[in-house]
């Protein structure tokens, strides 16, 4: 075991216009984060404890589309979804279509540690979290002005949007009537505007105990009852005995390449070590799709890696090394 490591994403994709304040924003909410984990192993807790901490931070904090903040769906409601995942044993709980728990992680959680399930979604979900006692609060808790005003313009952009906060001006340029012009596509859909910014965090503590967790809003403007990556087990999250992988970015490609069961796939069966195999996974497996992705390894290694503009990410090792960034 080489110690303890971390990592804090924000979403790749992210709109190369990005004014500079907001940048700033960015990285002042994942340094705070990326602290409250540094802390929680320092004082010995478990890598499942710290993802929970972590992310349960970036749910509460309106910045990224997750919790409070999340995107809306076309008709103008909060659907979010989690997942968290327990390497050791390959315990895992996960969560779609709730509309008024505080912190979809720790429904997760829950879900893992007092269901005999590992999904529960929608009305079952929010049962679920009414017996067990956990907060909630009203749908207007998670919607913001920003939001808002979003999907008003992707309404009449007649669109999905990934980044609930892309400038104007990204529609303009690729607008239903230049559909055609634009060179991304989503299961064979053009979309107009790339930039998601769901939010993640794994961790192996100084046991060697790997976990993850993942947490989203989804899509601006999507149908309701879509699902992502996020709290696909072995797509958006996935930890084991060697390693722990959160990843965000196009849900419909990182759902076809099982990209976080990938990582550790290639680790196993190919003897890739944690860098080589989160590289190969994002070149090979994603179709064309575009993503990134935060690891971790049992040896205390921590690894990214996005083919998109940039990242929102943050990580740090026990033996001195951290780093925040957004792009490459």
């Amino acid at each position: 075991m080489g110690g303890w490591a971390i990592a804090v994403h924000g979403g790749a994709g992210v709109d190369p216009n990005l004014p500079q304040e907001r940048q700033e924003e960015a990285k002042k909410l994942l340094t705070r984060c990326l602290d409250l984990g540094i802390s929680a192993l320092r004082s010995n807790l478990p890598a499942i404890d710290v993802v929970e901490l972590v992310v349960r931070e970036l749910e509460t904090d309106p910045l990224f589309n997750s919790g409070r903040g999340s995107a809306l769906t076309e008709n103008g409601t909060v659907e979010m979804e989690a997942s968290i995942m327990d390497g050791p044993k390959r315990r895992c709980g996960a969560v779609s279509g709730l509309t008024m728990v505080k912190n979809p992680v720790s429904l997760a959680r829950l879900v893992m540690e007092k269901s005999p399930h590992s999904y529960l979604a929608f009305s079952g979900a929010e049962e679920f979290a009414r017996q067990q006692g956990v907060e909630v609060v009203g749908n207007d808790y998670f919607i913001t002005e920003d939001n808002v005003g979003m999907l008003k313009l992707a309404k009449e952009a007649n669109s999905i949007l990934f980044d609930y906060r892309i400038p104007a001006v990204g529609l303009e340029s690729c607008s239903v009537g230049a559909a055609a012009d634009c060179p991304l596509v989503m299961n064979g859909l053009p979309i107009s505007v790339y930039a998601p910014e769901t939010v993640g965090c794994v961790v192996v503590d100084g046991q060697g105990r790997c976990a993850a967790a993942t947490s989203t809003g989804g899509l601006m403007n999507k149908m309701t009852g879509r699902i992502g990556d996020s709290p696909l087990i072995g797509a958006g999250t996935y930890a084991c005995d060697l390693c722990a992988v959160s990843c965000t970015g196009e849900g419909e490609a990182i759902i076809r390449g099982t990209l976080a069961r990938d990582v550790a796939a290639v680790m196993e069966y190919k003897g890739l070590g944690l860098q080589e195999a989160v590289d190969f996974v994002v070149n090979e497996r994603l179709d064309e799709g575009q993503a990134g992705l935060i690891a971790v390894s049992r040896n205390g290694e921590v690894a990214c890696r996005f083919n998109t503009n940039g990242m929102f990410r943050a990580s740090a090792t026990e033996d001195g090394f951290m780093e925040v960034g957004i792009w490459e």
